[in-house]
């Protein structure tokens, strides 16, 4: 009975990551716009914090549902219909796929922090950390991969140089400083916090969960 209880409570605690993922996405809370136009995606805290509590399936589904939004969104922004007219299944991969790859890398990694309770802390501000940072560079990596001809409607040159004196180089550096640096801090100290309160609550429950069996 009591597996069972731990279990429903595990399926609220989703849901609960699932709302707060599905409110950030279509409101100014996930995604913090920038005056260059690069957003800072701040939508990666819950994904990190369900990959870290209840494990990589979890994180991996968190991370799916991130990415739908995402790619929800990119009907209604100019780079997002700027891939979407380049190819539909690309724009999918690189803006679902990837994100499922956000959830579960991080989950999976902790798994070898979970021995004692020092390296739990540990593990986990490296795994808030690395959330974030996995996102940025497989998104930049994917548009380079699947968009590096039409990104920013101009092919690459020698110099890496577009029209209207904006850069390629020059973006994907911007993306990597700007967002890659806020959003890893952001979420290792919002998600490390958050970690840290609910393995306290989650580690009880499956320890009277264990001997109920």
């Amino acid at each position: 009975m009591k597996k069972k209880e731990l279990n429903v409570h595990v399926l609220a605690e989703m849901a609960v990551l699932v709302a707060i993922i599905l409110l950030m996405a279509f409101t100014p809370l996930g995604y913090m716009p920038t005056p260059w136009g690069i957003q800072i995606t701040l939508i990666v805290i819950p994904v990190a914090v369900g990959s870290i509590i209840l494990g990589p399936k979890a994180g991996a589904f968190l991370g799916l549902v991130f990415g739908l939004t995402s790619f929800a969104n990119a009907f209604s922004n100019a780079m997002g219909m700027m891939f979407l007219e380049v190819s539909v299944l690309r724009t999918m991969i690189l803006l679902i796929g990837n994100r499922v790859l956000v959830g579960l890398i991080p989950g999976l990694l902790f798994q070898a922090f979970k021995g004692s309770p020092k390296m739990r802390t540990i593990g986990t501000v490296i795994c808030c950390f690395l959330t974030p940072v996995t996102n940025t560079v497989l998104y930049i990596v994917g548009n380079w991969l699947m968009f590096k001809d039409t990104w920013l409607g101009s092919s690459l040159t020698a110099d890496y140089s577009g029209d209207g004196g904006i850069s390629l180089l020059g973006f994907m550096l911007a993306m990597v400083a700007v967002n890659g640096i806020a959003e890893a801090i952001a979420s290792t100290v919002i998600g490390t916090a958050v970690c840290t309160a609910l393995q306290k609550t989650v580690n009880r429950e499956a320890a009277a969960a264990r001997s109920a069996a």
